[in-house]
């Protein structure tokens, strides 16, 4: 069985929709404090490259979140519809947006060492600190 296949999806009301061809089937959450701000919770989101193409790409505002990342939203409904890496153009996309029934795997956790004590996953993950994704992803400096 691949670990990647094509999916649809969209945002609350629909005035953006989206595809890709190479969605992971594997599921991460984000508890770093900008992801809890942005979405009241963690973020849970599937990987899905550089090959995401939108339809309606008029009504997504994307705010620079940091020097390493962006995120896009619908400006209609406010839908999150991605968080986005600078560098590669490298897609993570909410998991609940995925119209395509998929079996994912919840295998990952980032930010682990940011999550507040008042949640927990039941499920057995790879998880990464603040400072293993800032050495794996930022941007380094010259």
């Amino acid at each position: 069985m691949s670990d990647s296949m094509s999916a649809k999806g969209s945002c609350l009301c629909g005035s953006v929709r989206f595809s890709t061809k190479t969605m992971h089937k594997n599921v991460g959450a984000c508890h770093c404090n900008m992801c809890r701000k942005w979405g009241g919770g963690p973020l849970m989101v599937v990987d899905c490259d550089t090959d995401v193409e939108f339809e309606g790409s008029s009504n997504i505002n994307v705010y620079n979140s940091s020097d390493w990342a962006e995120r896009g939203f619908c400006t209609h409904c406010g839908s999150h519809l991605f968080y986005r890496l600078k560098q590669s153009q490298q897609y993570h996309i909410p998991v609940g947006l995925i119209d395509t029934r998929a079996d994912f795997v919840f295998d990952h956790q980032v930010f682990i060492d940011k999550k507040p004590s008042y949640y927990r996953f039941a499920n057995h993950t790879e998880d990464m600190t603040e400072a293993e994704i800032f050495a794996r992803y930022a941007p380094k400096s010259s």
